[in-house]
């Protein structure tokens, strides 16, 4: 099934029975209103990564609803598609926030543009937010008191980077990233990460995300011979990336981040894709352990069950962030004895609250009165060799 947003006052609403309880404005018979914007009528990836986000958030619901609602109060979502389009998220936003059911949450769908835009109205309307498109100041309380990141951003890959590279015996890196605000951030920070670990860098090279040939950064890299290369591209670039390395003979091992394995050409084979051929053959991505299919996950079985009990999932599960909203809140809530905003915002911030949560897709989060960034741990990543996705994840025998 797709989601056909609303774009109109007819929203699509998504309720479920739940007991009532300690509340914040709303009062205990008020249902608990989330609103999430998506760009469900955006073209290609995008869409298929805004409909995995909203369709997390609607599992959520369902699951938590299931479990006695937020605080006893039953979860309503209201699922807006701003087809990726800043204006229209902020308008659509304006439009909630004024009407009769102003939302006790707003979830977003990415991108970072999105939240930049939004995360201002939202402080000044005092409105507790959770963000997957993180930008330079969303995750500093002091900027956003009640906004908390949930996708992970460079520094905690490569965490995960790091730790592998370390059991691989690397003992010289290279990278290469896009020109992307996204992938300047992570070229940079990579540099700081293998430095800090100890693991030579030989060299940083970037790449215009509109060109259709790497080759001169590539060739700039091979020359200083480097043990592995770290790849950050998103969507078409990554194509254009591995056909420069195939033009150029290198078979250095390939680290994709978790934008490579985003990006639906490395798990589709041709002619839609890549998958199978020898431009993806020393190509390791990192991903998530919930992305990444293993029968004893308990928790993520139990969300990819409901996700597709409501429809089909469309892209891999690294968007599946906002299921994991839900558990935090009703966590937040006990702790709290309210579903105020403010007074959840500060349960978030202690640890055995997000201990409590037993969230799926990230599966601890580490905001603090400092950060409300998800500091995910080292193990919360793995790295997967290309394959079909079903379900949302690499690996899965019936795929």
């Amino acid at each position: 099934m797709r989601f056909i947003a609303a774009t109109t006052a007819a929203a699509l609403v998504l309720t479920a029975c739940g007991s009532t309880g300690s509340s914040g404005a709303g009062g205990s018979d008020a249902p608990f209103r989330v609103l999430i914007t998506g760009g469900l009528s955006a073209a290609g990836v995008l869409a298929a990564n805004a409909q995995t986000s909203v369709l997390a958030a609607k599992a959520g619901v369902e699951d938590i609803n299931k479990a006695g609602g937020i605080g006893g109060r039953k979860v309503e979502l209201t699922v807006v598609d701003d087809a990726g389009d800043v204006t229209t998220a902020v308008t659509k936003l304006r439009e909630a926030l004024a009407s009769d059911s102003k939302p006790d949450v707003f979830l977003n769908s990415g991108p970072s543009t999105v939240a930049s835009a939004t995360l201002p109205i939202l402080k000044q309307n005092k409105v507790l937010a959770f963000n997957i498109g993180p930008t330079k100041d969303s995750a500093d309380p002091k900027q956003f008191p009640l906004n908390f990141d949930i996708a992970p951003g460079p520094v905690d890959q490569l965490r995960g980077f790091v730790a592998h590279i370390k059991q691989k015996g690397y003992t010289s890196v290279g990278v290469i990233h896009g020109n992307s605000a996204y992938g300047q951030t992570f070229g940079a920070q990579t540099q700081q990460a293998l430095s800090a670990a100890g693991i030579p860098m030989v060299g940083n090279e970037q790449y215009d995300v509109s060109s259709l040939d790497m080759t001169p950064q590539l060739q700039n890299l091979q020359a200083k011979n480097p043990q592995a290369l770290i790849v950050d591209g998103y969507g078409a670039p990554v194509g254009y990336l591995l056909q420069s390395l195939q033009k150029l003979g290198w078979n250095v091992p390939l680290l994709g981040n978790t934008s490579v394995s985003a990006t639906s050409l490395v798990s589709s084979p041709p002619p839609a894709g890549v998958l199978g051929t020898p431009q993806v053959a020393n190509l390791l991505m990192e991903v998530f352990k919930s992305t990444s299919f293993d029968p004893a996950d308990q928790k993520v079985n139990a969300m990819v069950t409901t996700m597709s009990g409501l429809g089909k999932i469309p892209g891999n599960l690294v968007l599946a962030y906002n299921y994991d909203v839900f558990a935090m809140l009703a966590a937040a809530a006990k702790d709290a004895g309210s579903t105020d905003g403010a007074a959840l915002a500060k349960s978030l911030e202690k640890p055995e609250v997000q201990q409590a949560a037993g969230t799926a897709v990230v599966s601890r989060y580490h905001f603090s009165s400092t950060s409300h960034a998800p500091n995910a741990d080292p193990d919360a990543f793995t790295f997967v060799v290309p394959s079909k996705v079903l379900n949302g994840q690499f690996g899965h025998p019936g795929a």
